[in-house]
């Protein structure tokens, strides 16, 4: 794991700057720190490296080609590059390699086969620059799920990029101004959906996509490689025929395979375990293809109903593997908070980053690489939420649409609109279809839409979503998480709060080969009633006894709520939404965020968008100390 970062046509110091963007994400890559330069300075590369691959010389970055022609920097690992080196050995496209990196065979593989053939011959998690010394062509690439972070955009005119936002923002001449359009998504979902970020002119590359830019590096162009949308599609119009063993038997064997790949580091690697179906499967499998113990982690909390250690405890004992828990207190936890600013870079307020960053920290402290297990309950239909859409359909899906939108209008401007009920049914009733009421759930609360002044009217990934384009309601939601929920929520916590401790993690249900198999499947072997995830938990009750997994799920999440309210938080809190400071900046209602925290204080009533108020001003105090 690593960071990368660069520029084209910078006008002021090219080396004092690639310094600055690469010391800002030193943290993604303590290991090494390079740089390179074209011959005529017009393309500067920075890398910082986090070895996990040939941790020799050999494994430097940035990386020239054989030839001399191609030059990369490389964010992630290419887990199949074994396979693909030996073909361009066979096919005699290179005679030898000078060491065993993954980054130099995926060098080799673009210059022979072209990059969207290489890159789609590919399995991995990565962020790519190449530049090609020859045409004259910079290529930016991205993951197909998203697990690598890559930004680009135009600072001062010139084109830059980097796996930091922050590394951007610490250019010379910086002022590049916040993107107020997309301030009214950040407090509808608490964060920021590719293509956007916080800053104007500063874009997300969106997974499994190509951006090539040719001199002058003016106008970039976007191209898909790969797409969530056509993988899903393509597998509920060729639904596996097999029977529901046989589906699990299927999704072992290719998890498995995942799992291998995964395993291959020439440092110590680990794996989260939470508990829950998706971690421990992984472990599960992890543990049946090792001789030794796998190392397994999990952290601890002293509240009961936020608790899993107990019950990883129990699963790790089962599978035999060398397990590591710590229990955290409030004061651990609370210590992490005046971090997450700089450790995101711009706006991000999903609370269990808390934990995820205090477990990758502890796991950090006995292996390199980490697997975990996320991708399971949007793969498998896991989520509550998904069978509450699928109810909700069924009952007004039959009552015409046109019949369905008055009514909702009346409903929400009467009387009977003050109660919270109310409010959600008449909000609901005004949807369109399935996609529809999952979007419009989280817009029953007035407030929400009120917090920025600015309203933007900006078309994202939840607001997209073709009419129809999945017969089945589950998976029509399913998706929709995976295009943007997973990767711009999920990924984006896991990928910062453990690469801030130089962690790196590995998510093997991401495979392309299990995502394909997974959208495959029929809705009956994912979910009956209200169980998910039926064909992982086959799996995984191979290993694990079902009674033991048949047990409320508590998720990995802190009682931020009941934090808020003791005094060292609320001051914090209320020193950060301080009228003053709010009418100052310009960017949110004062009123409006004062109703919802005097709400809370004075009536119990909590709302998620209080710590989407709270990250986004801890954030604008950090970017005002960091000018």
């Amino acid at each position: 794991m690593c960071g990368i970062a660069g520029f084209c046509n910078w006008k002021t110091d090219w080396e004092k700057n690639i310094r600055k963007m690469n010391d800002r994400m030193r943290h993604r890559g303590p290991d090494a720190s390079g740089i390179w330069a074209s011959e005529d300075g017009s393309v500067v590369f920075g890398h910082q490296r986090l070895s996990i691959v040939d941790l020799s010389e050999n494994g430097a970055q940035p990386m020239q080609s054989h030839s001399g022609r191609f030059e990369i920097a490389f964010n992630g690992e290419i887990y199949n590059y074994k396979q693909i080196a030996k073909r361009l050995l066979d096919e005699k496209k290179v005679d030898h390699f000078r060491g065993g990196s993954d980054t130099e065979v995926l060098l080799e593989a673009m210059e022979h086969y072209g990059v969207k053939e290489a890159i789609s011959m590919c399995k991995g998690m990565f962020a790519i620059a190449l530049y090609d010394r020859k045409e004259r062509v910079l290529y930016l690439l991205r993951d197909r799920i998203g697990e690598k972070p890559l930004y680009y955009g135009f600072v001062n005119g010139s084109f830059v990029f980097a796996s930091d936002i922050g590394s951007i923002a610490a250019l010379d001449g910086f002022r590049n101004g916040i993107n107020k359009d997309v301030l009214d998504i950040y407090f509808v979902h608490g964060y920021i959906p590719a293509p956007y970020s916080i800053y104007e002119d500063i874009r997300k590359l969106e997974p499994g996509c190509i951006l090539t830019m040719r001199q002058p590096f003016a106008e970039p162009e976007l191209e898909a490689y790969w797409s969530v949308r056509e993988a899903a599609r393509k597998g509920q119009e060729n639904l596996f025929t097999g029977s529901r063993e046989e589906a699990a038997q299927e999704l072992e064997r290719l998890l498995k395979n995942s799992i291998r790949e995964q395993m291959v580091a020439d440092v110590p690697v680990g794996a989260f375990l939470s508990a829950g179906i998706d971690s421990s499967t992984i472990v599960a499998l992890m543990q049946s293809l090792n001789s030794g113990r796998v190392k397994s982690f999990t952290i601890g909390m002293g509240e009961a109903e936020y608790n899993e250690a107990e019950a990883a405890r129990e699963i790790a004992k089962i599978l035999g593997t060398e397990h590591t828990e710590l229990y955290i207190t409030e004061e651990d936890a609370k210590a992490v908070i005046p971090g997450l600013p700089f450790m995101f870079g711009e706006p991000f307020a999903d609370s269990s980053q808390i934990p995820t960053y205090l477990v990758s920290k502890m796991t950090r402290e006995h292996v390199t690489v980490s697997l975990s297990g996320d991708g399971g309950d949007e793969l498998f239909c896991g989520y509550t939420s998904y069978a509450s859409v699928s109810r909700i359909w069924n009952k007004m899906k039959n009552v015409p649409y046109f019949l369905r939108k008055p009514c909702s209008g009346l409903v929400l401007h009467s009387p009977f609109a003050r109660k919270e009920i109310f409010r959600i049914k008449g909000t609901l009733l005004g949807a369109k279809d399935p996609a529809d009421i999952y979007l419009q759930s989280r817009l029953t609360d007035p407030l929400t839409m009120e917090i920025a002044k600015q309203q933007g009217n900006l078309p994202y990934k939840y607001t997209t979503m073709p009419e129809g384009y999945l017969k089945e309601v589950n998976h029509t939601i399913m998706l929709m998480d995976m295009l943007m929920y997973h990767p711009d929520d999920i990924l984006v916590k896991v990928d910062r709060t453990a690469m801030a401790v130089s962690l790196e993690t590995r998510v093997p249900m991401l495979d392309k080969d299990v995502v394909e198999f997974a959208w495959s499947l029929p809705v009956e072997y994912e979910r009956q009633g209200e169980t998910g995830k039926l064909v992982l938990r086959d799996v995984l009750y191979k290993y694990v006894p079902k009674e033991l997994m048949d047990r409320p799920k508590k998720g990995f999440s802190i009682p931020i709520a009941k934090w808020l309210k003791e005094p060292s938080l609320r001051a914090w809190a209320e020193t950060l939404i301080d009228r003053r400071t709010l009418e100052s900046q310009g960017m949110l209602n004062p009123e409006v965020v004062w109703t919802i925290w005097k709400d809370f204080v004075e009536n119990g009533v909590w709302r998620i968008q209080i710590w989407y108020i709270l990250m986004f001003q801890a954030w604008m105090a950090e970017r005002k100390l960091a000018v």
